[in-house]
């Protein structure tokens, strides 16, 4: 492999020059490669580590996952991503895209619903039954569970109508409405009790202007959770691509069929 410096072969990372490059303590490069994050190091013959600049890249992908998924599915994704083949790959990747878009858009129908509470204040329109909908329809609008709702309607937070002989559930436009800012809020990590407490004083002036801030701060959680999935970009472009070549050394374990 080559001739050795300070324990690792030449032109070889260090698990020390790994960490100061990837901004990572020692401890936890060996942690997240334990964790299947990053591939196993090579071996010397006196058992030092070696890494190389994919390494790096996987580390740094890592972080830009973390920050838009969270730690837990980012590990999952960088393991996955390895083993997949690079159409798999790109749909996984541009999956996180479409959730952070998809989260945006309804934080944005949140404010817009607070506009129209914030109007009902003011003055009282005319509700087309059309407007209303089933609890499969909400649901199936706020992409949550129909459990989910009924659990909001436990808990006080949204209020739907009984008007059929079945005794169905019915939501009119404010239940609509208040179950849009529930979906936000929740999104956002506020407990049931906060979610509650801010529901409760949407109808006062102070209520109304925090739950705007609220959904503003969420606007600019999701922002900076995009713009660090965009950074990551290069380095998640490098894991697939290293994936690919690997599979070319390697061809009895290409990527889509697994490790295992």
């Amino acid at each position: 492999m080559g001739e050795l410096v300070d324990g690792a072969p030449r032109g070889m990372l260090r698990t020390v020059d790994v960490a100061g490059e990837s901004g990572y303590s020692v401890q936890q490069v060996r942690d997240l490669e334990r964790l299947g994050v990053i591939p196993a190091a090579a071996r010397s013959r006196n058992g030092y580590r070696s890494y190389t600049a994919i390494h790096v890249q996987a580390l740094r992908a890592y972080r830009g996952l973390a920050g838009a998924v969270g730690p837990v599915e980012a590990r999952r994704m960088l393991a996955e991503l390895r083993t997949e083949t690079i159409a798999e790959a790109a749909s996984a990747i541009n999956a996180v895209h479409v959730r952070l878009a998809r989260e945006r858009e309804e934080v944005l129908r949140a404010q817009r619903a607070l506009r129209a509470i914030q109007a009902e204040a003011s003055t009282t329109e005319f509700e087309h039954g059309s407007d209303a909908m089933t609890i499969t329809e909400l649901a199936g609008a706020l992409q949550v569970r129909p459990s989910t709702l009924r659990f909001w309607e436990q808990e006080g937070l949204v209020a739907p109508e009984r008007v059929t002989s079945l005794r169905a559930r019915r939501y009119g436009l404010p239940a609509i409405s208040a179950a849009r800012i529930v979906v936000a809020l929740r999104g956002a990590g506020y407990s049931i009790p906060a979610v509650r407490e801010t529901m409760d004083s949407l109808h006062r002036l102070d209520g109304l202007g925090e739950t705007q801030r609220i959904l503003r701060q969420r606007l600019d959680q999701i922002a900076t959770r995009t713009v660090v999935l965009l950074r990551a970009g290069t380095d998640l472009a490098a894991v697939v691509a290293s994936a690919q070549e690997s599979a070319v050394t390697d061809p009895a374990n290409p990527p889509g069929r697994g490790a295992g």
